[in-house]
């Protein structure tokens, strides 16, 4: 032990072998996210609270349901192939075991809240006048035209 080492151990600040906070230290097999897409399943990335983005990793299967539901599919990777498979993505972040997160949003009530307001966009008299504005710009191509 080196004499820092031995001071800090004396004055019961650290253990022998404690890891330093700044250390990476390997978090073995993780459950993370996926979802399935065009090209087989992808893994989810997920936003921190600031907005950056963040790769998410969880060290059991019971706390991925936890947080995000029983229905939510995962695979195992290593940390090292986690962040390997984040990085030409640009997400350098890595988030084990988080606690918390967003519900998911509902994009059924999305698409039921755009097909209502669709209507709107063809009412009749809309319709009507676009009638209108054709045949008057038809009648004026047939005036051009005869002269």
């Amino acid at each position: 032990m080196s004499p820092v080492e031995q001071a800090e151990h004396a004055e019961g600040l650290k253990e022998p072998g404690d890891a330093e906070p700044s250390e990476r230290v390997p978090a073995g097999l993780l459950y993370v996210p996926v979802r399935s897409g065009p090209a087989g399943c992808t893994a989810r990335f997920f936003r921190t609270p600031l907005g950056g983005r963040t790769a998410v990793g969880f060290t059991s299967a019971a706390l991925l349901a936890a947080t995000l539901g029983p229905e939510q599919a995962s695979i195992r990777l290593s940390e090292p192939a986690l962040r390997a498979l984040a990085a030409p993505l640009g997400v350098t972040a890595l988030t084990v075991d988080p606690q918390f997160s967003a519900p998911a949003a509902d994009r059924t009530a999305a698409a039921v809240r755009e097909r209502e307001k669709s209507w709107r966009r063809w009412h009749p008299q809309h319709v009507g006048a676009l009638r209108v504005t054709g045949a008057a710009a038809v009648v004026a191509c047939l005036n051009l035209l005869i002269g």
